[in-house]
């Protein structure tokens, strides 16, 4: 048994193009809080390095000063003793350096729930338009 459809073809375009604008300025509100909460996150994140570092090179200069004078007490020359604490610290700053690189990739910033989103509005839309081909056909 077939379906009769009393919209017409122009009634229906034109109540698709309404909700796909609408869609699409919701999906845009939705990207614009969904990449501000990232940067929100990134910038308090940023300002927590900043305060930590603030703190941390001072205790790590007399940590090292502290190194380099037990190493010198144990027999090893001013030198070397500087060479061991300053070549530790450097491994180690360097790996901490990298791994905060790593967490300030832009691809952290993009609104990725929304791409989703969009994603999968677009499958709904598919699978509507073919469901709507196949009862056109069917009729």
């Amino acid at each position: 048994m077939a379906t009769v459809y009393s919209r017409s073809l122009a009634d229906i375009v034109t109540d698709l193009v309404a909700q796909m604008a609408a869609l699409l300025r919701k999906e845009g509100q939705l990207a614009r809080a969904e990449i501000s909460e990232n940067v929100g996150a990134v910038a308090s994140g940023l300002g927590f390095v900043v305060g930590g570092a603030v703190l941390l090179i001072p205790a790590l200069v007399i940590l090292l000063e502290t190194a380099v004078d037990a190493m010198v007490r144990g027999g090893l020359s001013v030198l070397a003793a500087g060479l061991i604490a300053g070549c530790a610290a450097l491994v180690i700053g360097l790996a901490l350096f990298l791994v905060g690189i790593s967490r300030f990739r832009a691809e952290r910033l993009l609104p990725r729930r929304t791409f989703e989103q969009l994603q999968h509005d677009a499958e709904v839309a598919k699978q509507h338009m073919r469901q709507h081909d196949d009862a056109e056909r069917a009729a």
